[in-house]
């Protein structure tokens, strides 16, 4: 007869060995040196500072193994996405040459201290879906909860950070991909727990990404001079700041 609390022994240990080898990895891995473009419609300025400065994080706050695994589904996910449609028939490229070990499409401005890469770009796709190109595509895996606020709201309202995000790229990227900022980004949101997509067409919203690329600059500005930027919130207890792995860092200081 199979004895449950052994095997949940074991399970515990067996994750736990798993989980201290992805941290380990992830331990090894260079910290990044700018201020990523996926980042810069964060909530609070002041944490992008911290984290573009490399400010070690409060105790407890780096990711855990789960936290890890959360990730790497959502790339595994993401690398679904890609084989879906395309065999939709969208002209999809991830890379450069769509060459699977060739250099992702991204930008780089401000000496290299303002960097994106883009999660692909639409060169065609089935006539009926009417798309113009080139497109951005940006691909996010969400939990149902959020797939299905994004569904109803779309991302603008209920992912602002994702749509900062489009909005930059565009942007940065229509010098080297011309036309890009003339057409509608596709987002695609994968629910992770049901497997359902959500996509939308996303124009490019100019007035956006000149208020994220003022926002990138001043936050580097204010980096280098020393300076902190304002905090999101007025009382620690914000839900932004119950989540900032900089949380004790920040409050502790007086301004």
């Amino acid at each position: 007869m199979l004895d449950y609390n052994h095997t949940r022994s074991f399970a515990d240990m067996l994750n736990t060995v798993v989980d201290a080898a992805l941290t380990t990895e992830n331990s090894t891995r260079a910290p990044r040196d700018y201020l990523g473009g996926s980042r810069v419609g964060h909530a609070c300025e002041r944490a992008l500072q911290f984290e573009f400065a490399q400010a070690p994080k409060d105790d407890g706050a780096d990711f855990s193994g789960r936290t890890l695994r959360i990730f790497a589904i959502g790339h595994a996910l993401e690398d679904l996405a890609i084989k879906w449609l395309r065999a939709a028939g969208v002209d999809l490229y991830t890379r450069k040459g769509n060459d699977p070990d060739g250099q992702q499409f991204g930008f780089s401005v401000a000496d290299g201290r303002i960097r994106g890469h883009v999660d692909g770009i639409i060169a065609g796709g089935p006539e009926a879906l009417k798309l113009g190109v080139p497109a951005l595509w940006e691909c996010k895996t969400m939990n149902a909860k959020n797939w299905r606020e994004t569904v109803k709201s779309g991302v603008a309202v209920a992912k602002p950070i994702y749509a900062a995000q489009i909005a930059l790229y565009q942007a940065y990227m229509d010098a080297s991909i011309p036309g890009l900022a003339q057409n509608p980004a596709l987002f695609t949101a994968i629910n992770k727990d049901t497997a359902e997509l959500h996509h939308e067409l996303v124009p490019f919203n100019a007035e956006l990404a000149q208020r994220m690329s003022d926002r990138a600059v001043r936050i580097l500005r204010a980096t280098d001079a020393g300076e902190l930027l304002p905090r999101v919130a007025w009382e620690r207890d914000h839900f932004e700041c119950r989540m900032c792995a900089y949380a004790n860092r920040c409050w502790s200081l007086a301004q």
